[in-house]
């Protein structure tokens, strides 16, 4: 296990270096009520008072009840200023607009539009109010590419991008964070009664455990682990340019 007192030490002088080097008055965040943003926002609390966690449902129920629950709790608990902003009538206009020119697929409409809307909103107030937005994957997530490109995926810096969800868990138990909020099912709360493991097919553990070396899973769960890695290989990589294919 990591010495967490000390990780929470290096992660808030790191915080406190990249707001010095922007020059920003702040840090931005999405307060979704799940483990990694409580990670990530109570850090950025920790290192800067001028945090803000906004907390957007979109559509579904659990946005609207258990999710906004834990998030006001974290902010509550650890003192993070906080705003609503309701995403679902604009995703439903969008839907159909779009609709006109295209037959959405359910991964457009349903998986990919939340994340990039909520995404959009950060920025919008980060660059109304010269804040930073913190990124809030983790290295369990990015290796399967469980994250929506330009999305989720996209921030000024991430300070918990490192640990597995494994070791998130401990961080949070050892930072007292509600209970509601290590308890739940990790979920991404984009259509109703999704959770991560159910909708890759694997557990976490089995990923952790293939990441810190601790064991190696069975074959036909490695299976699903690389075809997850390599399926979402572009994910991880700037956009590919003609520049780079000259070169290599």
């Amino acid at each position: 296990m990591r010495d967490y007192k000390r990780e929470t030490e290096k992660r808030v002088e790191f915080i406190r270096g990249v707001l010095k080097s922007a020059r920003a008055d702040g840090i931005i965040f999405g307060n979704s009520g799940g483990k990694d943003c409580a990670l990530a926002g109570i850090l950025c609390k920790m290192a800067c008072s001028n945090t803000l966690g906004v907390i957007m449902p979109c559509s579904t129920k659990r946005n609207y009840g258990s999710d906004k629950d834990d998030a006001e709790a974290l902010a509550g608990q650890f003192g993070i200023d906080s705003r609503t902003v309701d995403l679902s009538g604009v995703k439903n206009e969008l839907c159909r607009i779009v609709g006109e020119a295209a037959e959405l697929s359910d991964v457009a409409a349903n998986i990919a539009m939340a994340p990039r809307l909520r995404m959009t909103v950060l920025y919008a107030i980060a660059n109304s109010e010269n804040r930073l937005v913190a990124g809030t994957g983790n290295r369990s997530e990015r290796y399967m590419g469980y994250f929506t490109k330009w999305g989720d995926g996209a921030c000024d810096f991430n300070p918990i991008s490192d640990l597995t969800v494994t070791e998130i868990y401990e961080f949070l138990r050892y930072l007292n964070a509600p209970a509601s909020i290590i308890d739940k099912a990790p979920s991404a709360g984009l259509f109703e009664g999704q959770t991560d493991e159910s909708e890759m097919g694997v557990a976490y553990h089995a990923i952790d455990e293939f990441l810190l070396r601790d064991a190696k899973p069975d074959e036909s769960t490695m299976q699903i682990i690389e075809e997850y890695h390599a399926k979402s290989d572009h994910k991880r990589h700037p956009p590919a340019t003609f520049w780079d294919y000259m070169v290599y």
